[in-house]
């Protein structure tokens, strides 16, 4: 197969490509106009929270939601260290001090007994403490009754980085609808896509309405430019929009494509000693944005790092979970509950191919591939 297959390419068709179009016709070309309307309210009436505010990326949508909550120089934001870059960026560009918390090694999310540790320290040392930030990791709901309930405990407001969960449940409840505020992403390779852009979900008015009023250059509402603070070019365009709201009508189908991909590889490696797809039994629960393998080197005789050159070789893209945070150069001086378990999802975890997109050819294709690599 000389086309490359990648982890998760985004699921475009002709009702997307029909809706941008509309879109262009109506004339709203810039900025905001009906269709970012029409696409928060249907996002939070499909998570169940009274506001969506419509932006450019998810880590714009965390920034927002950081400075509505206190996050500056001298304050500290408590959040995962199994997690892309973006969720400590955000944290990096209010000037408050990220604290790290490592994971369950089940799910890679957020450990609720290292951060009751976490929030202990930060109290003794009379931290100011101005928000809890779990991660879904690959769309895995952390488990949010033990990690609201302990930021609770300490009086601290919880932020879902709920980046990449978009149409999983915690419980039967949908990700987004917890802690005070949660963020969406959708880049081309979520489940969803608008190209890039993102949406801060709340039922908090006030959250919503700063965020609206940042997030549009902190513009005040009179005829000429004024500006009393600081403001961010953060909203999404109204084409974006529409082609979200042409994605969300698809969501469950591809979120099921996802699923019925999940289920041929734990079929596949069923038998395969030291080989086991990562999750829980209650996987029902998450988007099934990436699937990954886990790999007991002791029981394989090969490596997750063997196993990605050989997919890399026939031009199958597959990657590592994410680096931890706390290993990542640029923030290797912050502090942490470091337990270790992320350094080994790390090493020993692979993602594979995972997308709605992916063809029948593409799966055979990839399946031929594995098949090869384990009869060496």
């Amino acid at each position: 197969m000389n086309e490359r297959i990648y982890l998760s390419p985004p699921d475009i068709g002709e009702l997307e490509e029909q809706a941008v179009l509309a879109a262009m016709r109506g004339g709203w070309i810039a900025p905001l106009g009906p269709e970012v309307d029409a696409f928060e309210r249907e996002l939070a009436d499909r998570v169940g929270v009274k506001y969506g505010v419509a932006l450019s990326s998810g880590t714009a949508a965390l920034h927002l939601a950081l400075l509505t909550l206190g996050a500056a120089p001298g304050t500290v934001v408590v959040t995962s260290t199994m997690t892309f870059a973006a969720t400590t960026n955000a944290i990096a560009y209010t000037g408050a001090e990220p604290y790290f918390v490592d994971c369950v090694p089940e799910t890679g999310n957020m450990d609720p007994e290292l951060l009751r540790l976490a929030l202990l320290r930060l109290r003794e040392e009379r931290a100011n403490v101005v928000a809890v930030l779990p991660v879904d990791l690959l769309g895995k709901p952390v488990d949010y009754a033990s990690i609201e309930g302990i930021a609770s405990e300490f009086e601290v407001p919880v932020l879902s980085d709920a980046a990449e969960s978009l149409g999983a449940t915690f419980r039967g409840r949908p990700t987004g609808s917890f802690g005070v505020a949660s963020v969406f992403s959708f880049n081309g390779n979520k489940v969803m896509t608008t190209s890039g852009g993102g949406m801060l979900m709340t039922d908090d008015e006030a959250m919503m309405t700063n965020a609206r009023y940042l997030a549009t250059q902190a513009r005040q509402p009179v005829v000429h430019y004024e500006h009393h603070d600081v403001g961010y070019n953060y909203r999404m365009s109204n084409l974006l929009a529409a082609l979200g709201r042409a994605q969300l009508s698809r969501l469950d189908d591809m979120i099921a494509r996802r699923r019925q991909l999940r289920d041929e590889y734990k079929a596949f490696f069923k038998d395969v000693g030291g080989v086991e797809v990562f999750g829980t039994e209650d996987d029902e629960q998450d988007n099934v944005w990436l699937t990954a393998i886990s790999i007991d080197r002791a029981v394989t005789g090969w490596t997750a790092r063997e196993l990605a050159d050989e997919l890399l070789r026939h031009q199958i893209e597959s990657r590592p979970l994410w680096k931890p945070m706390h290993l990542q150069p640029v923030f290797s001086a912050h502090r942490g509950e470091i337990s270790g378990a992320a350094e080994h999802l790390f090493e020993t975890h692979l993602t594979l191919p995972s997308g709605s997109a992916t063809t029948p050819d593409q799966k055979t294709f990839v399946f031929e591939k594995l098949s090869e690599f384990l009869r060496r």
